[in-house]
């Protein structure tokens, strides 16, 4: 160990042997007390103050104002460049006979040792790096580094790019041999690493040297990765989808893109990983993507879920990639609606006149249709909501317009208020309570869709008030259930006069429980088993009859009795008698077996009649009911079907003296077709009615809301609003605008043809 005094020659000698031992002979170890002695030397060369070698020379006080630190710590650090300069030659001329895997090996070993080597001694000059290099580099010379960044600068410059500048030598050899593995073989991914991760460390950010740069790896590896990958793909691509399937191709794309994650993962660099997929997202799925929206429609037409999941994963990479499927599915699912209906109506049943259609098969082959996309789209598609709205759109389309609706937009609503009306009947087959609610449920998947919500409403309303005066409900339970359903669907609006048709059903039962406690206290000749239901105007879509009813004497004093009753406890209100909706029960005592037949008010005034008569003529039934002469003839069109009258003589009716039955109790009261006819077209009279008022509320609403408006502006204001409950007409929208001009709601603005105010 030389003198603390020594000179450079000495000192420099004697540490270069323990350096060159420490780079090339590290295996064969260092002792410790080597180790020190080698940081000794090295300290007392920079803290000498003495001058070597240069301190005595002319001139040499120019920088004799400098400590010697100063000046032992350039030597000495030019020494080290020098050292690895030299080692470096070696290495070099070794390397360039090495090819391939042989050179990546080499280079990998090389590097470990090199590394491993410039630790060590970047700790031997701890000395020179925390106060020479220091403070060189704090007065700006930024050329100057701690030993061991030196160590990799020298490196760069001396092994690296002597390396690469032959023909890319090392990223070549990367490359190709990550051509192999993509090609199948197997491949040593911890070389390929080690070397990929020394490309990192290379890379020197000169404004701050502790950052991480990755301008090498860029330039030297990532550039020429990529180039590589994008050749390697498109031509893998092509050729295979040139000798395979397009499903086919969605399996290998989807394996590819997996591996090319993996191998970021495995041994390049992570920030290569967004350009990377980038590319190959670019090469196997948007070059390919005209292809894959052709086969879309294959696919499901065949119902291949798990392709469609592949194609739907690839394409939702790139942007815009799922348009054109969703516009696809859109119209498939569209067509598959047009379909289920055209097959259930018949071919025969073409033109505008809507056919006849089984409401329960007509809503099953549309919730088919929903049901099985709508399982598509959850299982393929991810329930994605861009394919979620195009279901919708194309359910929309056809609930509303198929072959069973023609041209009408109101067929819809009706047949799916008559489907929830059956299955919320007594005699529906779904007795258990899951069913039915399920059954409900699916009911409210295709309202959904209805576009005249308020159609729907009007049927539903006129089925409900049915169902609870003849008193057929399946239950309460699931009445509510089902009005609760709509109410979160369409507001409290929608199902108010629903609930208030249950609030009268339950007031009438009291009622009627009242009436009958004070007839027992003051008549006991009451011997007619009476119940009555007392309904509101404005809640109830009852009409009353359309013709004039003498009442039968046999009810003329409950009649009278409950209507003086009612005036006592309601003053003022007025009582409209509802026959035509009334029933009644008769037992017949002119027979030896007694039967009870259920009958209408109608069928009651004729069939009382008999009580004095055996045989009447038309005339005289008509005199005596005041019931009109259509509706009577097929009143007793019912009672001699049946067999009670029998009709010999034209227009001359008999009581059948010898009338049989295998039942006790025989129902008459079955629905007449003029009643049944008359339904459909009142409910849509009443929804016409209805729709002028919303119409005109709304302009109202929207109005007193913005003062001013333009004529363009205010109509698409009100679709907008009424939307929800039905798609309203131009002209209708017209009109009721001219009506409020004329009742002076609103006015035209001075000087302007489009231009109304809202008048306060």
């Amino acid at each position: 160990m030389p003198p603390a005094n020594a000179d450079l020659t000495t000192t420099w000698a004697y540490l270069e042997e323990g350096v060159d031992h420490i780079m090339t002979k590290l295996q064969t170890g260092v002792s410790y007390s080597k180790y020190m002695s080698l940081y000794t030397v090295s300290y007392n060369y920079c803290t000498s103050s003495k001058m070597h070698g240069t301190g005595d020379q002319p001139g040499g006080g120019g920088i004799g104002h400098r400590t010697g630190a100063n000046l032992m710590g350039s030597d000495l650090y030019n020494n080290l460049i020098r050292y690895f300069v030299n080692h470096l030659k070696t290495l070099r001329t070794q390397s360039d006979t090495l090819q391939d895997e042989a050179l990546l090996r080499y280079y990998a070993q090389e590097w470990d040792r090199y590394t491993t080597g410039a630790n060590y001694i970047n700790r031997l000059f701890t000395y020179l790096n925390r106060h020479w290099v220091k403070r060189e580099r704090d007065e700006g010379r930024k050329g100057v580094y701690p030993v061991y960044t030196l160590a990799l600068v020298q490196w760069k410059s001396n092994f690296f790019l002597h390396v690469q500048s032959k023909n890319q030598k090392l990223a070549g050899a990367i490359l190709r041999l990550i051509e192999r593995q993509r090609n199948g073989e197997t491949i040593d991914q911890g070389l390929v690493k080690k070397v990929v991760d020394s490309f990192v460390s290379l890379g020197l950010d000169e404004s701050d040297i502790n950052k991480v740069s990755y301008e090498v790896y860029r330039e030297h590896l990532e550039a020429p990765f990529l180039d590589a990958t994008e050749k390697y793909y498109r031509q893998e691509s092509e050729k295979f989808l040139a000798e395979n399937s397009v499903a086919d191709y969605l399996k290998k794309a989807e394996e590819r893109l997996r591996e090319e994650e993996d191998r970021v993962e495995r041994y390049m660099n992570t920030n290569t990983r967004k350009a990377l997929i980038q590319k190959c997202e670019h090469v196997l799925i948007r070059e390919h993507a005209d292809l894959m929206w052709e086969n879309f429609q294959q696919l499901l037409d065949y119902d291949k879920d798990e392709d469609l999941q592949r194609m739907y994963a690839l394409l939702a990479r790139i942007t815009e990639g799922l348009e054109p499927l969703r516009k696809k599915f859109e119209e498939h699912v569209k067509r598959a609606g047009l379909a289920a209906v055209e097959k259930l109506v018949g071919e025969g049943a073409a033109g505008s006149a809507a056919p006849e259609v089984d409401p329960k098969a007509y809503v099953d082959a549309l919730l088919e249709v929903h049901q099985k996309n709508s399982e598509t789209v959850t299982r393929s598609f991810r329930g994605e909501a861009g394919f979620v709205a195009s279901l919708d759109k194309a359910c929309r389309e056809f609930v509303n317009r198929n072959a069973a609706t023609g041209t009408s937009t109101t067929k819809s609503p009706e047949l799916l208020a008559k489907h929830a009306d059956a299955l919320l009947r007594k005699n529906n087959k779904m007795a258990e309570e899951e069913d039915l609610e399920s059954a409900l449920n699916k009911v409210m998947v295709l309202f959904k869709y209805i576009d005249d919500k308020d159609v729907f409403q009007q049927f539903y309303t006129t089925k409900l008030s049915k169902r609870l005066i003849h008193g057929v409900s399946a239950s309460d339970e699931a009445e509510a259930s089902m009005i609760s359903k709509l109410k979160e669907a369409c507001g409290f609006e929608y199902t108010n006069k629903l609930q208030r048709m249950f609030t009268d059903m339950s007031l009438s039962k009291d009622l009627t429980d009242n009436f009958k406690e004070r007839m027992q206290q003051n008549h006991d000749d009451m011997d007619i088993t009476f119940s009555i239901m007392v309904l509101g105007t404005n809640f109830w879509p009852l009409n009353p009859p359309t013709h004039d009813f003498i009442i039968p004497q046999d009810i003329l004093p409950t009649y009278t009795r409950f209507s003086q009753y009612y005036q006592q406890k309601h003053s003022g209100r007025k009582l409209t008698w509802l026959w035509n909706y009334s029933k009644n029960e008769l037992r017949t005592n002119y027979l030896n077996q007694k039967y009870i037949l259920m009958t209408s008010s109608w069928q009651m005034a004729v069939l009382l009649q008999y009580n004095n008569n055996d045989t009447l003529s038309l005339e005289e039934i008509v005199n005596a009911t005041a019931i009109s002469k259509d509706i009577l003839k097929q009143v007793l069109a019912v009672l001699v079907k049946a067999k009670i009258l029998i009709n010999e003589e034209t227009d001359q009716y008999d009581l059948n003296p010898n009338f049989k039955s295998k039942k006790i109790r025989i129902n008459l009261n079955t629905p007449i077709k003029a009643e049944q006819k008359a339904e459909s077209t009142d409910v849509l009279k009443t929804v016409d009615e209805d729709r002028k008022y919303v119409i005109q509320a709304s302009i109202v609403r929207i109005m007193k809301a913005r003062k001013t408006m333009k004529n363009q502006a205010l109509i698409q204001e009100v679709i907008t609003q009424i939307s929800q409950r039905f798609t309203p007409k131009i002209p209708d929208i017209k009109k009721a605008i001219d009506h409020l001009l004329e009742k002076e709601y609103i006015e035209r603005v001075d000087g302007t043809r489009d231009t109304f105010a809202y008048v306060a």
